[in-house]
């Protein structure tokens, strides 16, 4: 097998589906959020505003994919998941008013939850 078959192949094999995608990036978004908390008391809300953005821009796609006619979901699923993002969105902008830790706390729940939930952990 030539060297560009063997690379092709061992990409192939490294790349995540979707799903896996999606928990990667909440996972990521659920770190940034813990990172605020974990530093709370030593740096205040430093990054808080970079780590909301990322999770609302996640949330978006999450809720305007969910509300796509060609989504393949089950209705209740996609129900489901604008419910959870119109909930995560509301409460990103709220923190962004006012910066508070427990409301930060739920967030970072919501993001493993799911993300576990779609790696097939939960």
């Amino acid at each position: 097998m030539s060297s560009a078959a063997q690379a092709y192949a061992r990409t192939a094999q490294r790349t995540a589906s979707p799903r896996e995608i999606e928990a990667q990036a909440l996972l990521k978004a659920a770190r940034q959020l813990q990172d605020i908390v974990t530093n709370w008391s030593e740096r205040g809300a430093i990054g808080l505003n970079e780590a909301l953005m990322f999770n609302r821009k996640l949330w978006s796609i999450f809720v305007s994919d969910a509300m796509r006619d060609d989504n393949p979901q089950s209705i209740e699923i996609r129900q489901n998941i604008a419910n959870i993002g119109v909930f995560v969105l509301s409460q990103s902008a709220a923190l962004q008013m006012k910066a508070e830790v427990e409301p930060l706390k739920a967030l970072i729940e919501i993001n493993r939850n799911i993300a576990a939930g779609l790696s097939g952990r939960a």
